[in-house]
Order: structure tokens, then C-alpha cells, then sequence
């Protein structure tokens, strides 16, 4: 009982929480599906800017409260917001007085190079990527190094060399610089108490028939997403329409390994087309949507990504979809869309055409139309592929 009661106070007490030091907090795990860390307040329709996902059971040192969000303090100089559900408060959660990190190793297996980063405990890290050359960058706060080793084994295929800075007295940064200077994708979070970088290879040959392509058709069932300005069309429909389209051509191509996230009229929340595809493990994705802007004169086409290392398919994409005639509406980038989100692979978000514009919905209507995007979507992929060789 008085454990109880100790729980329930510690959970009131976060709600009426103001300004406070860095050494006043309630400790608390992450939970939930993909919970991730925001960098402030701003938000738009797709959420606040976000630092990116972060693993369930990262130690969350809770100082503030808002209506929805939690600030928390990820080392002494950084903080972040994370929304209430993702967050789980409990007694036991013990934050030790200051955390160390241990060995690395950097090795593979028939897939993959994993660097394992030995820690403490599980706390809040922050990943990117960079290019020219091409490196993976992790922040791990909260932190001190105790690194006096790094094991790199002849194993690795994709890892080039694996190196770390104390870049503040709390914050260790690690750096995984890699062979080809295109990001295949990674995934990282812990296994125990190991945070691990799991880094995808080049394909031994870049050709697009022996590539695994997930197609994602924008919203579906409940999600109905936009509307045509002169016939009410709806974007779940035309989305899927434009999916299987570039399936078949894909098929005509002679691609054979591809996934497709919805072939129905049905619900499939964000999140879980996430984790599905994380599953899936495929090379690259990519995702169908319409547009739809309040001014009914804007139209045209554009392709989003969120990671730079991404953004040369996307690029290619656009390049090719220009030559049907549409206007560019551009190439976007930090674009906080879910299906933009994973580092795991290589991704595109395409918004063909506007619904909200007269001339690009009739276009959307047309079956030719869809036949031709799947062409152009096609070509996009594969001289993105021409170029890495």
C-alpha cells in the first residue's frame, strides 16, 4: 500500500511541474509503438520536429509538464518532448548517479554489420546520417565515455571504420563511417543494455529485379485523406489505384519480391505500416499520395524524404515524373511523414498530383495516367541505380 502511494504521488506530482534544475525530475520509461523524442513545443499537422524513435524502456528523466507533452532532460545542455502516452512512470526506476559506456564491436553476419556500443543502462540517444562521405551519427546522452576499446572484426562489409568524441561532458557521439555513398538503411535500438546499430549492405548487384520494393498506398478505409475539387474523388481510392499500377509494371519488369502495405479499402494506422515494413525488411519503399491545398490554382508533383541520405532516390523520382507535363511543386526534405521516418530503408514519398487543382485531378482520373506514373516511378528507381555504380 504505501508503495502505492508513493506511485500515485510521484504520477500527481509531474502534473502541476514548473521550470525546475536538471537535478529535479521523475524518472520514467519510454513505452508504447515508436515512441519518439520532439525537439520543442512547434507543431503542424504532422506533429513537432522530431529527433526521431527511440526504443521502449529508455530511462526518461522527466522535468516539466505541458497539456500533451512531457519535457525531458536527455544530458545537461539538451532536452526534449515526448507525448504523455509514450511515457510510463513506475517506482522502481532507478537512475544511477552517472553512466559510463564500455566496449564497442563492430562485426558481421551473412546480412548485416551490427556496432554494438556497450552501456550502462538504456538512455536516450539520437541518430542521423551523413553524406560526402557517407557516415551514421548516434549521440548518446547522459553519458560518459569508459571506451578504451573498439573491436572491429574482418566480418564487417559495409562499415568502413567505427570511432567515438566526448563531445560534451555528458554526451558521447559515435560515428560509423561506411564503403558506398549510398545510405542503405540501419536500425538501431538495445538488446540489453547494448545499444546496437544493425547497418544494411549495398546490394551485391544493383539491379531492380533482384531488389525487394514495398509499395505503400496512402490512408485507406476510415483514412480518407483528400478530396477532388470537382468530382469529391477520394485519395485512399486513387492512391491504391496508383500502387497497383506500379505493381504490375513491376511485375511486367520482371520484379518479383514486392510488398504491398494495403490491397484493400481498409484502416492500417501509420505506426503499424511502420513496424510492418520494419519486419518486411525491404530495399526501398514507396509511397503514393495526392495532394490538396487550400488555393485550388497550386498543382503539380513532388517527392518527400526526412533523411538526407535518401534523398537521391527521391530526386531521381522527380526528375522522371517532370517529364509528364506536371509542375514541379519540388523536392521536399525533413519531412515528418511516418513512412518518411525509418532509417531502415531507403524511402519516397511521391505526391503525384493535387486533387484540389481541376486540371491535375482530371489527370488522376485517367487510367493512362496511372500507367504512366508507374513508368516514370520506375525510370526514377532505376537510374538512382545506374548512378551508384
Amino acid at each position: 500500500m504505501k508503495r502505492f502511494f508513493l506511485f500515485v504521488c510521484l504520477v500527481m506530482s509531474i502534473c502541476s511541474l514548473k521550470a525546475q534544475t536538471n537535478t529535479s525530475y521523475v524518472a520514467g520509461l519510454a513505452t508504447g509503438k515508436l515512441p519518439a523524442l520532439v525537439y520543442g513545443l512547434g507543431e503542424d499537422r504532422l506533429g513537432g520536429a522530431k529527433l526521431g524513435y527511440i526504443d521502449s524502456n529508455v530511462v526518461l528523466r522527466v522535468i516539466d509538464s505541458t497539456k500533451d507533452l512531457y519535457k525531458v532532460q536527455l544530458s545537461k545542455a539538451h532536452t526534449a518532448y515526448i507525448e504523455k502516452p509514450y511515457v510510463r512512470f513506475d517506482t522502481i526506476v532507478q537512475v544511477k548517479p552517472y553512466y559510463l559506456t564500455n566496449s564497442f564491436m563492430a562485426k558481421g553476419d551473412s546480412l548485416f554489420d551490427y556496432v554494438s556500443i556497450h552501456v550502462d543502462g538504456k538512455l536516450p540517444y539520437k541518430s542521423w546520417m551523413e553524406i560526402d562521405p557517407a557516415r551514421i551519427m548516434v549521440d548518446i546522452y547522459g553519458v560518459q565515455s569508459n571506451t578504451n576499446w573498439i573491436t572491429q572484426l574482418r566480418s564487417l562489409k559495409e562499415v568502413k571504420n567505427v570511432y567515438y568524441n566526448q563531445v560534451e561532458d555528458d554526451v558521447v557521439r559515435v560515428t560509423i563511417e561506411l564503403q558506398h555513398k549510398q545510405h542503405w538503411g540501419y536500425n538501431i535500438g538495445y538488446k540489453r543494455n547494448v545499444l546496437t546499430v544493425r547497418i544494411k549492405r549495398q546490394p551485391a548487384v544493383l539491379d531492380i529485379r533482384k531488389l525487394k520494393i514495398a509499395i505503400d498506398a496512402g490512408h485507406g478505409g476510415t483514412n480518407t485523406g483528400a478530396s477532388g475539387v470537382r468530382t469529391g474523388a477520394e485519395e485512399k481510392t486513387y492512391t491504391l489505384l496508383f500502387a497497383k499500377a506500379f505493381e504490375k509494371y513491376l511485375k511486367l519488369r520482371g520484379v518479383h519480391k514486392i510488398i504491398m502495405t494495403r490491397r484493400t479499402d481498409t484502416t492500417f494506422d501509420n505506426k503499424d505500416r511502420v513496424l510492418f515494413l520494419q519486419q518486411e525488411n525491404p530495399d526501398l519503399l514507396i509511397s503514393f499520395h495526392l495532394n490538396s491545398s487550400n488555393n485550388e490554382e497550386v498543382k503539380g508533383v513532388s517527392t518527400y524524404y526526412k533523411h538526407i541520405g535518401f534523398r537521391p532516390l527521391t530526386t531521381a523520382i522527380l526528375r522522371n515524373m517532370l517529364t509528364l507535363g506536371l509542375d514541379e511543386f519540388g523536392n521536399v526534405g525533413n519531412f515528418n511523414f511516418a513512412l518518411n521516418g525509418p532509417t531502415d530503408f531507403p524511402n519516397s514519398l511521391v505526391e503525384i498530383a493535387f486533387l484540389s487543382n481541376a486540371s491535375d485531378e482530371k489527370r488522376v482520373l485517367n487510367a493512362k495516367f496511372r500507367d504512366d506514373v508507374a513508368k516514370k516511378v520506375y525510370l526514377g528507381i532505376t537510374q538512382w541505380l545506374l548512378s551508384l555504380k
